[in-house]
């Protein structure tokens, strides 16, 4: 039975995942399980295993998919309990390592501004991009990240040598750089030599060697596999050798590759033919007979190294390095084979090719993971895509390596098993524990079946890696497997088992006939990375750090997450808007200026028909919240707004009357933001209701809301009955004209921004928490009011309407709102957005750019605490303009200036106040200095949203809000907050990127 659940947003790394998994699969009753990421390669991994269940297909790339197979019903909840166990180690792990973090790379740049190299561990179907990012900002490129198209490689590699830079990678596991260990590297003894390697093994087995030798390495640059490739044509290997050549401190450059293509081998070696500093070489796959002119070329990684520690001391080089290996005593029988099971690529070819040059085998091959099958004799690379896809590194992780160590070992023909343990950081804490049973029970079973099975390894690494090279030795030595102190060695050690000798021919050195080349100059910034420790933007695996920080390297960890939740057309349009983020910036920063200098003041109270023209036509018109809607849309709370306006106009007298009316065609709906106002919940607005006029002075733009009913039954939650209708008439004929009155008392009105100001330090956001507001504006319009020759009964109801009502100002804020986005509109440019609103079926979004152009998509219901006897069943999908506030940077933006209100809206205590208001922040462009919070650090509310950062980020807008019931005339029934759609801004953002004209398939 598979159960699924889906963690959103909720980003893990994908190593991390593989991990946990296999402590799941661990469990009892679990049949089988996989944790990973919501991204297609991840979903079709699911599928190709049985696991792909409906609610998996509907994750996006950053949710967490949890998805188990189990004869149990409530197997679940101990799964999410171990979930939660692991990811909170993986926390407190964090918190330990004492690295600050960024979420962007705008926030990472600004936290580590000389950074000089990015480093990536993140899923390949999202690096090419970033990767570039990163070489655009100026960044070297350290790519442990793999599965990248070789048409990218040459695009980012062709980037980086353009710009001075390296791009080491992809699929580059190793790295030491002014000797600090990078990704999955041992620790080596600072030295003169300095190494490229298009190999990850091959540089690890080269290093640790000229370690244990006595010598030292300051560089090894790895370039990742195919560097060396046709179709790449050796760009960073070319780049890191005249580096080499011109960084002093190098005396010897050794170079390793995996087999190469013919023409780009003889031009790296034409390259190193040309300049200065001796020499080392393999090309593997090759058995050299000879030196040619000054480049010394060797046949085994061992050789490789021991010619590179006497050319650092100036050693003469010897015709060869070979050294037999002690014969065993015993011989095993003809008809028995080695196999070998490798977790480093490199180590597995050589291991191959020597294998087939002794025993007369077919050669290297590369197919479903095998380097070598050939008569029986198998080498196996298990860090292949074939093993790794979905699964950690063997090097991490050694399950795939046990389970063939089974197989492999109930083989009756299996008489050597070849393994490399590969110590450093990154790699397995302890693998030999983590091998060792399995390699116990394989001798028990061949001893019970009076057979001989031999494990021979290797050990790659140094006296100064974390699990220690001494101690993993002697370890293997005391459960009987032969130990050989290389690669080279132990492939002698299992063919000395056979009974055949491996033998290596002298080589003298002959004369290069080539043409030599002027070398190229050296790019200023290589330089300046390899005379200085770098400074490390670490982009996905945190782990990556503890060697930077070990060796006293500088690192900011970029806990990233993909790009527009990994919506690839977004992707490509943010990836082409990069290109005009000068441009971009200039447009929005005069939009938010409008915005920051804004000087909203109240003005008059009046009938929306007398300054609002479309409600003084013949055809009867109601304006309504959100984008435009027709009747048959809305839903039953707006529907009753409509009725209870009706009624109120005189136009009919009940329901019937107003549905005639409707189905005659005879009622108009208007967005209100069509025509400069904004209103509450339902929005519906009518002629003689009276609004609040709030004049923006910055350049005259008015803003009109009707005025707040209160709380109970009420019009904008979809109430007609006759006590609403009553109430309208009153706020029509009492309040309106009082408050009118009391305002024309004051020759300039009421300075809003002063009051909101005030306001916001004795905690208001403005949206759901009013209360200091409405008495400040209590407090500024009492005086006025007193004085008016009016019936003193008036007088004392409206009073008392103005203390009693707490959100009375919510209006007025939202018609300052309104004043405030309509004066940034006006010849405006860019991805600023000018408009959050609902109507109850779509939320919509309007930007800088397009004007009055709508982008909408289905709004979604709050999530919050309900009244008594109600539930989210009861709740209609939210509605209104009031999201006006948060557009510019209150309400649910604010949260933390009203951290009373949290709670009331279902969102938690301060903590959850202090997160939402940083997460909003990381949307907007800036801060209004005009309305600091004292929560805050005094920090100014959010200012402009930037449409390119919510898409990029996944993040969207927080609104504060009440919750209708469904059903027309029941009212309010809660408050909560609700998220607004996503797909809103994406429309946005592409309509913007084709006003640019860019063209994104």
């Amino acid at each position: 039975m598979l159960q699924t659940v889906i963690l959103k947003n909720n980003y893990q790394d994908s190593i991390n995942l593989m991990l946990l998994t296999n402590r799941i699969n661990e469990m009892e009753s679990v049949s089988m399980s996989q944790i990973m990421m919501g991204t297609n390669a991840n979903k079709a991994i699911l599928e190709n295993t049985g696991l792909l269940t409906d609610e998996a297909s509907q994750a996006s790339p950053n949710d967490l998919m949890v998805v188990v197979d189990s004869g149990s019903s409530r197997i679940m909840e101990n799964v999410l309990s171990e979930v939660d166990k692991f990811l909170n180690d993986l926390s407190s792990t964090k918190s330990e390592t004492k690295t600050r973090s960024s979420e962007s790379w705008t926030e990472a740049l600004d936290h580590l501004p000389d950074a000089n190299m990015a480093l990536f561990s993140i899923p390949g179907e999202y690096g090419a991009v970033e990767m570039e990012t990163a070489l655009k900002s100026g960044l070297h490129v350290f790519s442990f990240t793999d599965n990248i198209p070789i048409e990218d490689e040459v695009k980012l590699k062709k980037l980086a040598h353009e710009k001075g830079l390296l791009m080491m990678g992809p699929d580059c596991g190793t790295g030491i750089i002014s000797s600090l260990p990078i990704a999955f590297t041992n620790v080596i003894t600072p030295g003169n030599i300095g190494v490229v390697g298009a190999s990850g093994t091959g540089i690890q087995e080269v290093t640790t060697l000229i370690d244990r030798l006595g010598n030292g390495v300051v560089h090894a640059i790895g370039t990742g596999g195919r560097d060396l490739s046709d179709k790449v044509g050796a760009i960073t290997v070319k780049d890191a050798i005249i580096a080499l050549e011109n960084h002093e401190p190098t005396d010897v450059i050794c170079v390793i590759s995996k087999p190469p293509a013919k023409e780009v081998r003889d031009e790296v070696v034409q390259l190193l033919q040309s300049i200065t500093k001796p020499v080392v070489a393999i090309f593997l796959g090759e058995k050299p007979t000879a030196h040619e002119g000054k480049v010394y070329l060797a046949h085994t990684l061992e050789e490789t190294a021991k010619i590179a520690v006497d050319l650092a001391k100036s050693v003469k080089i010897k015709p060869t390095y070979f050294e037999p290996v002690k014969q065993p005593s015993k011989k095993l029988a003809d008809d028995k084979v080695i196999k070998g099971l490798y977790s480093g690529g490199t180590l597995a070819a050589e291991a191959g090719m020597l294998l087939s040059e002794a025993l007369g085998l077919e050669g290297l091959v590369k197919q479903e993971g095998f380097i070598l099958k050939s008569q029986g004799y198998d080498v196996i690379d298990l860090g292949d895509d074939r093993y790794t896809q979905g699964k950690p590194h063997p090097m991490i992780d050694p399950e795939v390596r046990i389970k063939k160590i089974k197989e492999y070992s109930a083989d009756k023909s299996t008489g050597v098993i070849l393994l490399d343990i590969v110590l450093g950081y990154g790699a397995h804490e302890d693998m030999v524990a983590a091998l060792l049973p399995s390699i116990q029970a394989a001798q028990l079973q061949a001893k019970n079946e009076n057979r001989d099975i031999y494990f021979v390894a290797t050990v790659v690494g140094t006296d100064k890696d974390p699990q220690g090279y001494e101690n993993t030795i002697q370890r293997l030595l005391d459960n009987d497997v032969l130990v050989a102190e290389s690669n080279a060695k132990a492939v002698q050690t299992a063919l000395s088992l056979k009974g055949i000798e491996l033998t290596e021919v002298s080589k003298e050195t002959i004369v290069y006939n080539g043409e030599k080349i002027a070398v190229p100059k050296a790019s200023p910034k290589v330089m300046e990375l390899l005379n200085s420790k770098p400074r490390i933007i670490n982009v996905g695996l945190s782990s990556f750090n503890q060697s930077i920080l070990d060796f006293d390297g500088k690192s900011e960890q970029f806990n990233w997450k993909p790009r527009a939740s990994g919506n690839q057309k977004m992707i490509k349009i943010l990836n082409a808007l990069d290109d005009y983020e000068d441009q971009i910036n200039e447009e929005n920063h005069k939009v938010i200026d409008k915005i920051r200098n804004a000087q909203p003041f109240l003005r008059n109270v009046v009938p929306a028909k007398s300054v609002i023209p479309e409600l003084n036509e013949r055809t009867k018109t109601l304006l309504h919240a959100g984008p435009p809607i027709n009747w048959e849309e809305m839903t039953g709370p707006m529907q009753g707004s409509v009725i209870g306006a009706a009624i109120f106009e005189g136009w009919a007298k009940n329901e019937k009357e107003v549905e005639a009316l409707i189905e005659a065609d005879e009622i108009r709906f208007i967005p209100c933001h069509q025509v400069h106002a904004v209103g509450p919940m339902g929005g519906i607005t009518s002629g003689n209701m009276p609004v609040f006029v709030v004049e923006n002075q910055l350049d005259g733009s008015v803003g009109y809301c009707t005025m707040n009913e209160g709380i109970g039954k009420v019009l904008r939650f979809g109430a007609y009955s006759d006590e609403v209708i009553t109430r309208l008439n009153w706020m029509k004929n009492v309040l309106g004209p009082t408050l009118s009155k009391a305002l024309q008392q004051n020759e300039n009105g009421i300075n809003l921004s002063v009051l909101i100001a005030r306001s916001i330090t004795m905690g208001d956001e403005f949206h759901q928490r009013n209360f200091a507001a409405s008495l400040n504006f209590l407090r500024e319009i009492a005086p006025s009011i007193v004085l008016l020759p009016i019936d003193e009964n008036d007088k004392h109801e409206v009073m008392k309407f103005l203390a009693d009502t707490d959100q009375f100002f919510l209006n007025i804020m939202m018609a300052a709102g309104k004043s405030i986005v309509d004066t940034a509109r006006k010849e405006a440019k860019g991805t600023v957005v000018t408009t959050l609103s609902r109507n109850g079926v779509n939320f919509g979004v309007r930007i800088a750019e397009t004007g009055d152009q709508w982008f909408t998509a289905p709004v979604n219901v709050p999530k919050g605490l309900y009244f008594t006897g109600f539930s989210e069943e009861d709740g209609n999908p939210d509605m209104g303009d009031s999201s006006i506030t948060e557009t510019i940077g209150v309400g649910g933006m604010a949260m933390v200036a009203a951290p009373g209100v949290t709670r009331f809206v279902g969102a938690g205590g301060f903590q959850d106040a202090l997160d939402i208001s940083n997460e909003m922040a990381k949307i907007c462009i800036s801060h209004n200095p005009a309305w600091t919070i004292p929560t805050w650090d005094f920090q100014g509310t959010c200012l402009g949203i930037d449409v390119r950062k919510v898409v990029e980020t996944g993040i969207t807008p927080v609104i504060n809000t009440g919750i209708a019931h469904k059903e027309a005339g029941t009212g309010q029934v809660g408050a909560g907050t609700v998220r607004a759609p996503i797909e809103c801004f994406e429309q946005a953002l592409e309509a913007y990127a084709k006003s640019l004209g860019i063209k994104i398939d």
